[in-house]
């Protein structure tokens, strides 16, 4: 499982700005787009703009817009700018229609808003890459790092550096005091020295930054440095050891004047947890009635071709580890809910003809989308495993219940990822577990919105699903 962030991330630095020209370009492109169409603005327009405005910043916020764009691909930021904009607008024309408000706007200056708002949102970020590139290239804003300890999150944010050049970061070597033949083998770093060089380097104003990489059970050897350190002026920051980083959803809370760190978390903290709610509702509402008629002709054929009910109702784990019924079209001539349930194999005896194809294709999940609108499940999620096989390898595979922090999901990043159908041995259970905890970590409307979007394009299919 790959680093993605420590502590719930501050805004970038400049986000207030970024913001400011944002909101700066929503308001004038519109009436540059009236005076384009020769129309005159009135009252109904600003409150247009004042909604559009809102609903933006919202959507800004949801899919993490203004979060360093040291940490983020310039195509997938490009993406999260049009998705904004886009809902923000549909959202607006969508009220305007429902409240009967739609006659007092000309299209065409509401598309020419839209194009305008568009094009100078993302040109203005093109015009600042470019400018960040030059600067970096003639070596102004550029940092000398260094890195005590040679450890694994030494290697990962050597290889973040190497990545993303527009951190500006330039490394100057990696320090440690055990001997070469004592360092983790597979480190494929080159030691430059001792600590001690590298606190030479700090207070001699040689470096700008200084990363401590040592695990945390180097408690005592960490503070003496931090100690030796604080007579320098360089920067320092802590890399924190797979333990912490690499778990769930960490965070600095505060009881009272006290610091406390969360470690194991939902990821649906404040505003996030109805975010997720209004996504679920939405897109469950608007699934439903496409997949209305199919419901109703696979529940008459289920029906029609082997005796029993339309519906599989099993018992599964939801949000915190609490027991939900979970629908599934009917695809066996069993109904096991036990506490012993065997998963289907290649040829099971027990799946009908109908239900084989269902579940190869996964049209047996639709009613699954009813769990979603009640609120036992998400669109996206873990996906929720029988309460026996929950049982079963909760003794098995590190930080399983942890998948438990969310809510369970019709589609999950481990299951775009391959790892989906039959888990007919630990290490897959294992591969599942690690991508939903990934998932959990990194939780996001724009990630949720991208998993959707390869559930589409990849399909419901897997060789592993019987």
């Amino acid at each position: 499982m790959t680093s993605q962030k420590f502590l719930t991330s501050k805004s970038n630095s400049y986000s207030f700005i970024y913001r400011l020209i944002d909101l700066s370009i929503l308001f004038l492109s519109l009436p540059v787009a009236a005076y384009l169409h020769g129309v005159s603005l009135s009252r109904e327009y600003l409150v247009a703009v004042l909604i559009i405005s809102v609903f933006f910043l919202y959507l800004a916020e949801s899919f993490e817009l203004y979060r360093s764009r040291r940490t983020d691909r310039f195509s997938a930021m490009f993406l999260r700018v049009g998705i904004c904009i886009s809902i923000a607008f549909l959202v607006a024309v969508t009220l305007a229609f429902l409240l009967k408000e739609s006659e007092g706007f000309s299209r065409v200056t509401i598309v020419l808003w839209f194009m305008l708002n568009l094009f100078f949102s993302l040109f203005w970020r093109v015009l600042q890459r470019q400018c960040i590139k030059a600067c970096l290239k003639s070596g102004h804003f550029v940092k000398k790092v260094v890195i005590v300890g040679a450890t694994d999150s030494a290697v990962n944010l050597f290889k973040e550096i190497q990545q993303n050049n527009e951190l500006g970061y330039e490394l100057v070597g990696v320090y440690d005091d055990r001997s070469l033949a004592r360092v983790k083998k597979g480190f494929n770093l080159d030691v430059n020295g001792r600590v001690a060089d590298a606190i030479k380097q700090a207070r001699d104003g040689h470096i700008d930054i200084l990363f401590l990489a040592l695990p945390l059970q180097a408690e005592k050897r960490i503070g003496d440095i931090l100690l030796l350190l604080g007579d320098t002026t360089v920067d320092v920051h802590y890399l924190p050891n797979f333990f912490v980083s690499n778990l769930i959803h960490s965070r600095v809370e505060h009881v009272g004047a006290v610091d406390t760190l969360s470690v194991y978390e939902s990821p649906y903290l404040g505003p996030k947890k109805w975010l997720k709610r209004i996504e679920d509702i939405v897109g469950s509402l608007i699934i439903l009635c496409i997949i209305a008629i199919p419901l109703l002709l696979i529940s008459l054929a289920i029906k029609g071709t082997s005796p029993g009910p339309v519906l599989f109702k099993q018992r599964r784990y939801g949000l915190r580890g609490e027991e939900i019924l979970v629908w599934k079209f009917r695809t066996m001539y069993v109904m096991e809910n036990n506490k012993k349930v065997v998963q289907a194999t290649k040829n099971d005896p027990r799946i009908t003809p109908l239900g084989a194809f269902l579940r190869c294709s996964s049209l047996d999940e639709f009613p699954q989308f009813f769990n979603v609108l009640r609120g036992d499940m998400s669109l996206v999620g873990p996906r929720p495993h029988a309460v026996a096989h929950n049982e079963e390898y909760r003794r098995k595979v590190q930080f399983y219940m942890l998948r438990h922090k969310v809510k369970p999901g019709i589609t999950g990043w481990a299951q775009i990822n391959g790892w989906r159908g039959e888990t007919d041995t630990l290490e897959k259970m294992e591969k599942r577990v690690e991508f939903d905890l990934q998932y959990i970590k990194t939780w996001s409307l724009w990630f949720d919105f991208k998993i959707i979007l390869l559930t589409i394009f990849k399909g419901f299919v897997g060789k592993n699903v019987y």
